[in-house]
Parts: structure tokens; C-alpha cells; sequence
């Protein structure tokens, strides 16, 4: 996402950064090449010119000036003003009130708004722990309900029973009420949309608000429209007042322009946006992350909650525990690819990690991606038990079977197989580090403590060239080698990070 805004706004701080000092003219050369980068961006005209205006007061000023890194100065301001443009503190949905919540889906047709509210239903319940109902107020799209009620089952949400009989207001009072009974937390009603905005689509929307008085109205609306995007959401909070926004496709915007701007020309935060299709790809919209992925410098929160996520508690220790000793086998190491998949793949990784989301092209021309990992994974899998931890068996006539059972090359289990040997040797650089302690201590040094580390005195978030040494003297010393960063990341799936309580077997 915003990759286009991201490579050009690199290009801008690298070119403060090789300078030593700064003088006015340069923050000003370095403020248009922003401000053109925004409009590339197809951020709104009247969002750039506020936001031009609010960090050139404090880019050209003595504080700068005299500063030992200006450009990790203007770095800073830029960051600040991107996080005032995205809405500034995240704003989250209101939910924790008297049961049950009520939240009201508007857009228009072929927004997502279906599909955005059974994500919501499983958002709100793996991880705000709460009871949902989902009801579907469309009775114009043919199969609306259908695919409520087949989302709502893989939620494993509650459904409304359908009706034909029923007006729209009267399924919304009937879900209210049913919810209310069944000790529902969560009521999502899901309306119709239209392929443009009518006045029959506001007065249903407005009848069905009075009816049910929600708590949230949220608009779903679809980042790649663009501009577009903003004006539905101004027409629609015009007429229905929406409480907060959900993007969806964000992961596929390469511009951005729907995000920087619908909140300053609309009024309304951004609460929620999709990242994926499947249906646990629906994220809360925090600015100041934003922002740090935007600028290159990382999310490190949202790398921690994934970990968290797909990483069992037990595991995690497991891991830890032979990092301490040195010992990891091919097992091991199919763990970790399978904990990567699970965190979003290594170009998502990347992203999350300060200073290295410039990489995730490269890393894509070089055909590192999940389709490459599931090669892996079925070339460990090829092997024997006693292979998979006795490495050193696989002699050519091994690696000649294992790549015939994988549907693999030769050379595709040779790199395998040295990658492997880079982890090991890795994982043994740790063990002497003091394993878990020695990563959460790496860990510590480059940042990763906060979500956007630095800022607050003025010194850049991205890594510096002594912590990038200390990183790649950690991990073997070929940094510079994009294939060997690549699956060195990919198979440390970050181990030790925590993660949730493992399932008690049974």
C-alpha cells in the first residue's frame, strides 16, 4: 500500500540525508518535492495545501537549522503532519457499552460492505471477545443474504432468520430485538447500497438509523476509487452522519490518496480498513502507524500483534529454548516458514520493520513470495524423518528424490538446504547472545520497543547505519544479500515475541 507515495518520499529524505547541513532553500526544495509527491498521491488539493502549510512553519525555522540532522528533523514534522492528516489519535469503535452495540454498514453497491461486515463480526469477537449477530437489511441485491449467512457461519457469528415479508425497518427492530434476547454484545446490519447515490438509498438509511438509533454508522467505502471515495463519504455524512470509515482493498492502493484525505474533507476518522480478501484481513486504523509505514519507518505493533497471533505460547518457548542451546533442524525451520505465512509473508514483514520496506520489490522481482515458501514447505516435507533433522544425509542421490517427490528441482532443494545452513548458523550466533534474552535485547537496540521509535526526540525511527552493522553482523554479515535477508527473515518467523495460549489437547 501507498508504495508509489512511500518510493518518492524516500527519495526526498535520502537526498536531505546525504547533505551535512541544511540551509532554507534545501527544507524548501525538500517541502515541493512533498507537496508533489501528495498530488502524485492523489491526496485532495485543499488537504495538501493545510498540510503544506502546517509543517513549512515549522521545517524552516532555527530549530532545524541548527540541528546536527536537519533531515532527521524534517523527517519527524513530516511524520507528525501525515499523522495529523490521517486524523491523529486512532479513534476505535464503540462497542463496550450496554449490549447490545449496534453498528449500521452503509455504502454503495460493490463497496465490500458485505464481506467488510462478516471480517467485522470475526474482528470483533477473536479479539475484542464479543458475543455478534449479523442481520441483512439488502433486499435488493439477489443473494445478499445468501452470502451474510455464509460469511456469518465462518465468523461462526450469529445470523438473523430471513424474511420476505418484512420492510427494512421492520428486520432492523426484529435483529435489535432478537439480539437483545439472545445476549447478543454485537448487532451489524448490513444494508443495501446502490450503484450511485439516490435519495431512496439516504431515506432508508435514515429510516432504519431512527428505528435502531445505532451506536456506529460506519461507511464502507473503497480506497482505489480514489477521490471518488471522498466525495461518497462527504455526500454520505451529509445525509446519514457517519460515525467512521472503513477502506477496504487499502492493501492494494498503491497511491493512498482515499486515505490521507477522507478525513480531513469529511470529518470523519478512518476506523477501520481491509487488507486482504480473506476474512481476517480487516485491521484497526491507528494514524501514527500509518504513518510509520508511509515514511518506511515500520509498525513494529502490528509486527508484535501478528506474532502474537501466529505464534502459540508454547511454541514460542519451545523455539526459544533450543535458539539457547543452538539446535535447529528442518523441522523447526518448517515451522517458521508456516508462522511467516501465517504473519502475512515476508513482503508484509518487511513492511512492518523499520527501513526495510524499500526491499519488498525487490524481494518480489527476486520471486520470494508464498508461493516460493509452499515450494519449500514441500520440499521439507519430501524428506524423511530422520533427513529432516540429520541435514548433513542428503547427499545427491536424497536431494534427487526429495526434489522428484516435491515437484521441485535440484537446484531448488540446494538452495533449500543452504538457506537452512545460514538459519542454523544464525540460530547458533543467538544461543551465544543468550537466546530469547539476547533477541529481545537486538531487538530493543534497533527500536523495536515502540511503534514508531525516536521520534519523540527528534532522531530518525529508520535504522542508522550502526544498528543495520549490528543487525547484519548478528545474522552472518550479507546484509547486502537480498536472497540470504530474505530467508533469513523468513525462517526466523521472530521467534520469542509471545504468542497466544496453546489449544490444551485433549
Amino acid at each position: 500500500m501507498f508504495d508509489s507515495l512511500k518510493d518518492k518520499l524516500q527519495s526526498v529524505f535520502s537526498g536531505l540525508g546525504k547533505r551535512g547541513t541544511l540551509n532554507e532553500a534545501d527544507v524548501n526544495e525538500a517541502l515541493r518535492e512533498v507537496r508533489l509527491a501528495l498530488l502524485d498521491a492523489d491526496v485532495a488539493l485543499p488537504v495538501v495545501k493545510t498540510f503544506m502549510d502546517n509543517i513549512r512553519e515549522k521545517a524552516v525555522g532555527a530549530a532545524v537549522l541548527k540541528s546536527v540532522r536537519p533531515d532527521q528533523q524534517v523527517i519527524k514534522i513530516v511524520n507528525d503532519g501525515l499523522v495529523d492528516m490521517l486524523g491523529g489519535e486512532a479513534k476505535p469503535l464503540i462497542v463496550d457499552v450496554a449490549p447490545p452495540a449496534v453498528i449500521l454498514m452503509a455504502g454503495l453497491q460493490g463497496s465490500g460492505k458485505t464481506t467488510t461486515a462478516g471480517k467485522l463480526a470475526l474482528h470483533l469477537q477473536s479479539k475484542k471477545r464479543k458475543k455478534v449477530m449479523l442481520a441483512s437489511l439488502d433486499l435488493t441485491r439477489p443473494a445478499a443474504r445468501e452470502q451474510l449467512r455464509a460469511l456469518s457461519e465462518q465468523a461462526e457469528a450469529g445470523i438473523l432468520p430471513e424474511s420476505d415479508t418484512e420492510t427494512t425497518v421492520q428486520l432492523a427492530k426484529r435483529a435489535l430485538k432478537s439480539a437483545q434476547l439472545q445476549g447478543y454484545d454485537v448487532l451489524i446490519l448490513d444494508t443495501a447500497g446502490r450503484l450511485a447515490i439516490d435519495e431512496a438509498l439516504m431515506a432508508e438509511l435514515r429510516e432504519i438509523k431512527a428505528a435502531v438509533n445505532p451506536h456506529e454508522t460506519l461507511l464502507v467505502a473503497d480506497s482505489l476509487t480514489g477521490q471518488d471515495a471522498v466525495r461518497t463519504a462527504e455526500a454520505f455524512h451529509e445525509a446519514v452522519s457517519v460515525t467512521g470509515i472503513v477502506l477496504t482493498r487499502l492493501d492494494g492502493d498503491a497511491r493512498g490518496g482515499a486515505a490521507l484525505s477522507m478525513t480531513q474533507v469529511t470529518g470523519c476518522p478512518i476506523k477501520l480498513v481491509g487488507v486482504g480478501e480473506k476474512l481476517d484481513a480487516l485491521e484497526a486504523f491507528d494514524p501514527a502507524r500509518m504513518a510509520g509505514r508511509i515514511l518506511d519507518m515500520g509498525d513494529v505493533v502490528a509486527l508484535v500483534e501478528k506474532a502474537a497471533e501466529a505464534i502459540e505460547e508454547e511454541e514460542a518457548m519451545r523455539m526459544a529454548e533450543r535458539m539457547a542451546s543452538g539446535k535447529f533442524d528442518m523441522n523447526d525451520f518448517l515451522t517458521q516458514l508456516r508462522q511467516l505465512q501465517k504473519m502475512g509473508g515476508l513482503g508484509g514483514l518487511l513492511g512492518m520493520l523499520p527501513g526495510l520496506g524499500k526491499m519488498q520489490k525487490q524481494i518480489a522481482a527476486a520471486g520470494v513470495d508464498d508461493k516460493m515458501i509452499k515450494r519449500q514447505e514441500a520440499i521439507i516435507l519430501s524428506m524423511n524423518k530422520r533427513e529432516r533433522v540429520q541435514v548433513g544425509l542428503l547427499n545427491a542421490s536424497r536431494r534427487k528424490r526429495i526434489a522428484a517427490g516435491s515437484g521441485t528441482t535440484v537446484q531448488d532443494v540446494n538452495k533449500l538446504v543452504k538457506q537452512y545452513q545460514d538459519m542454523a548458523r544464525m540460530m547458533k550466533k543467538m544461543g551465544k547472545m543468550g537466546g530469547l534474552g539476547g533477541l529481545k535485547n537486538m531487538m530493543s537496540s534497533l527500536g523495536g520497543a515502540s511503534p514508531n521509535p525516536g521520534l519523540g526526540d527528534g532522531q530518525n525511527s529508520v535504522m542508522d547505519a550502526n544498528k543495520m552493522a549490528e543487525l547484519q553482523k548478528m545474522m552472518g554479515g550479507n546484509m547486502p544479500n537480498l536472497g540470504n535477508m530474505a530467508n533469513r527473515f523468513g525462517g526466523m518467523g521472530l521467534p520469542g515475541l509471545g504468542g497466544k495460549p496453546s489449544k490444551k489437547r485433549r
